[in-house]
């Protein structure tokens, strides 16, 4: 038992309780207290450590334990970066993203040099040394832009490839540069360098994925998924040091290895960002703060006129750059803002170039003392450069961010995410997560309407065991979604047919996609079940049947098949733009299968509605060959079928085959049956009673008939057209 007189309370603390309490009550207020003036909370947190830390009131000394958390927060910075990047975004832009990074590379090292050794009278060695500070940058205020949703724009994705570019060179450069000053620069020391290099980037990007895929496939449980991350992303860091680079390389790397298996909108990433946020990336902040002495700028003009140099060198520079990069690419001024903002806080690579070449000796003076191939009046005024980069940067990106949020909503399409309603319908316990985890890939991101998920209960049987099982699956779907921060309201409908329940939801909630699970007794003769055929046959909206055989994270590649003239459905291009959804929030690839005619009006959707993610068009015309689909899909692809109902222009008789096949050649696959909708918007069967079978039949019958006509008139229009 402790006793106020046995609490050590003396300067700097050193109890790790009130330590760690004090940097959370920091991480908690700093914040809170900044935001009411507008000031970016990044500033308040760098602040915070420069008053609590040893230039400041002393109270906390900058040891062990904050440069470890400091150095993880980092790394989680450039981890982060990497797994938010757009991939498909990505590879459009790596023209872009490298011609930025010599940008952003060449244009501080030309004129940092060359001021620095004429001006402040530096050798060319540090001079060039300073130049490589000048040159590299870190992604400070990335979460400001991630915090307004914005990690997908082109001038975010580019700026983030142009930083990993840039540090590159400037870590080279340092490693050449401290070869030289120390006299083992030699031929044999770049081929190693260049060896190690390779060898480390085919570990991260063959090996990484490979063992990704396999335990995601294997385990499931969200700790030890979190944790598995975590594992390779030190890793990732570790190799990169192993290979003579920084350990900042390692881990954007890592991210960029695990991009595709941590889908945007999965409880995964969700938890990555919350721990990174909350705790890791507000360490690395106030770590940096306790670095920063402002006394320097009172101990001589020495510093001070170094800092004032290095300051506006650094922040002019990052500006050309950015201004070079928007001419070249005429990209507009908020891009151009949003990149100088982002390249312009310099904190990791800096760091180590400057104590890399604060701790080279490479004399001494007549005296005895040291003559460093950086002197302290460059340490010091590259922590000022370090605080007052970071304040532009986060009051830059700040003010762009919000303006592109709102740019962005004024242009978006809210007539698409108003009206889409999904509905998933749940019959077994152990599918529940798979479902609603398709149903998250297929909301829209912009959507605040919830996903509905549905239990039927029979009034037939025990009627309070069902509900309670009903409730307990319910429950299993609203904290799954939880985790991701994403809304399921539970419906629980009592009725004596289940197909009918679920039909009643359909027209009294808007639904515009179903999604529901292949039942667990399919066979050839019984595939789609009672259930799912009648809801087929008495609703028009789109329809998703899914079989879940691996985690969607793992899939590589989409196969979709597509009916002839469904083209003339009136859903194709709402269910393309569903494929597309799914194809960017995995990261996978899609092939499609369908007619000459089909191809050409996908290709078409996929220009108008300008999706994101590498597609590939083939021609597949006879359904009696579908046989050859046991070969072109593999072991991590999905495959799509895009069929269509009973009776409209897009059935094809040959799919009644489809479910000998899929229950006998495509076992080892997860695979979707997608029906389109089959009504135009504001044609929907409300008026459709399903009291009456015979009446409901009917009615359906007549909207189907108007259906049938206005796409058989399309079509006409088309092949006069052609003509």
């Amino acid at each position: 038992m402790y006793l106020l007189s046995d609490l050590d309370f003396s300067l700097p603390l050193t109890n790790p309780v009130i330590i760690f309490s004090l940097v959370l009550f920091i991480i908690l207020f700093a914040p809170i207290l900044l935001n009411k003036i507008r000031v970016p909370h990044i500033i308040g947190l760098i602040l915070a450590g420069m008053i609590i830390g040893p230039y400041g009131f002393n109270l906390l000394l900058r040891d062990s334990s904050i440069v470890l958390f400091g150095t993880v927060g980092l790394l989680y910075i450039m981890f982060t970066a990497g797994l938010e990047i757009d991939m498909e975004e990505f590879r459009k832009n790596r023209l872009t993203s490298f011609t930025f990074g010599l940008f952003t590379f060449f244009t501080p090292m030309l004129l940092g040099s060359v001021t620095v050794h004429y001006l402040l009278d530096f050798s060319w060695p540090t001079a060039l040394l300073l130049a490589c500070m000048f040159a590299s940058h870190t992604l400070l205020a990335y979460p400001i832009a991630s915090k307004y949703g914005l990690t997908r724009l082109r001038a975010v994705t580019l700026t983030i490839g142009g930083t990993i570019i840039t540090d590159i060179f400037a870590l080279l450069v340092l490693a050449g540069i401290t070869g030289m000053a120390r006299g083992d620069i030699s031929t044999a020391f770049w081929i190693r360098l260049a060896i190690s290099s390779i060898v480390f980037g085919c570990i991260v990007f063959l090996l990484f994925p490979l063992v990704a895929r396999w335990f995601f496939k294997n385990f499931e449980e969200p700790v030890a998924q979190y944790i598995f991350v975590l594992a390779m992303v030190f890793l990732g860091a570790f190799l990169a040091e192993l290979a003579g680079l920084e350990h900042i390389i390692g881990a954007f790397l890592a991210g960029l290895a695990l991009n595709r298996f941590i889908p945007r909108a999965s409880a995964l990433m969700n938890r990555i960002e919350f721990v990174g946020n909350a705790f890791f990336i507000p360490f690395f902040l106030i770590s940096v703060g306790m670095l920063i002495d402002f006394k320097v700028l009172f101990k001589g003009l020495g510093a001070l006129k170094v800092a004032v140099a290095m300051t506006l060198l650094g922040v002019l520079s990052k500006y050309i750059a950015a201004y070079l990069t928007q001419k070249t690419f005429r990209l507009s001024s908020l891009d151009r803002s949003m990149i100088f903002g982002l390249s312009t806080s310099r904190v990791g690579a800096t760091l180590a170039i400057v104590l890399v070449g604060y701790n080279i000796i490479i004399g001494e003076t007549p005296a005895g003392e040291p003559i460093r191939l950086l002197n302290e009046d460059v340490l010091n005024g590259t922590i000022i450069m370090i605080l007052i980069t970071c304040t532009i940067s986060s009051f830059v990106v700040e003010k762009t961010a919000r303006e592109m949020a709102l740019q962005q909503e004024a242009e978006g399409s809210p007539e698409q995410s108003t009206t889409e309603r999904i509905l998933v319908s749940l019959a077994y316990p152990e599918t529940v997560n798979e479902l609603i985890d398709f149903s998250l890939m297929l909301k829209p991101r912009q959507s605040a309407i919830p996903i509905y998920a549905l239990n039927v209960v029979s009034d037939e049987g025990n009627e309070s065991k069902t509900k309670a099982m009903a409730q307990k699956m319910l429950d299993k779907a609203v904290g799954h979604a939880a985790a991701t921060d994403q809304v399921i309201m539970p419906v629980i409908r009592f009725d004596v047919s289940i197909s009918n329940g679920i039909i009643y939801t359909l027209k009294e909630q808007s639904i515009t996609d179903l999604i529901i699970g292949l039942h667990h007794k399919a066979n050839p003769k019984n595939f789609l079940g009672p259930i799912a055929e009648r809801i087929l046959k008495h609703t028009a909206e789109t329809v998703f049947i899914y079989k879940a055989v691996q985690p969607f994270n793992t899939l590589k590649r989409m196969v979709v098949v597509v009916t002839a003239n469904a083209e003339l459905e009136p859903g194709f291009g709402h269910w393309f733009r569903k494929l597309a959804t799914i194809a960017r929030e995995t990261a996978a690839s899609i092939d499609f299968f369908a007619s000459e005619e089909t191809l050409q009006e996908l290709r078409h959707q996929q220009q108008e509605q300008q999706a994101e993610a590498k597609f590939s068009y083939n021609a597949f015309n006879h359904w009696d060959d579908f046989l050859v689909f046991c070969r072109e899909v593999k072991k991590n692809d999905l495959l799509v079928i895009v069929s269509s109902r009973k009776g409209h222009v897009s059935y094809q008789p040959e799919s009644e085959k489809l479910p000998y096949y899929l229950s006998t050649y495509f076992t080892d696959n997860s695979f979707i049956l997608l029906y389109p909708q089959q009504v135009e918007r504001g044609m929907q069967m409300d008026d459709v009673q399903y009291i009456d079978g015979t009446l409901a039949e009917a009615i359906s019958d007549k909207v189907t008939a108007v259906t049938k006509t206005k796409s058989l008139l399309q079509w006409l229009k088309k092949k006069q057209a052609k003509k």
